[in-house]
């Protein structure tokens, strides 16, 4: 196995944060009362549970280095993640930033920030 990382997060309820990944194309690998891991393909979130949480003052948040932005951008849309400014959860499209890289936003239902970064062409 090769090194990696997988970001651990916040859940206010196990069950909400499986449905919203799941309709993104994520499927659960664990789960009991205290930890809960998504996949897809080579991508893991790990989540613990803080049900007392505030989406709103959430400071959590990860990156995602997406082969095809437009492709998961496009998952999003169809599942329903609104494109707003406010609120959780929401999508904000992907654009080209300062930095040269092409960065779309997500915020789940806990309000962690998912960024959505297109890796680089070969």
């Amino acid at each position: 196995m090769t090194d990696h990382a997988t970001p651990n997060l916040p859940a206010r309820d196990f069950e909400q944060t499986s449905r919203f990944y799941r309709a993104l194309g994520f499927e659960q690998g664990w789960r009991d009362s205290g930890w809960m891991i998504l996949r897809r393909g080579s991508i893991t979130l790990e989540f613990f549970p803080w049900p007392d949480l505030d989406p709103a003052t959430s400071s959590f948040g990860c990156c995602l280095r997406l082969d095809d932005l437009d492709a998961f951008h496009a998952v999003c849309m169809a599942a329903g993640v609104p494109e707003r400014s406010t609120g959780a959860p929401r999508l904000q499209a992907p654009r080209l930033e300062p930095s040269g890289l092409r960065i779309g936003y997500l915020i789940d239902p806990d309000g962690s920030l998912i960024r959505l970064v297109q890796n680089p062409q070969a």
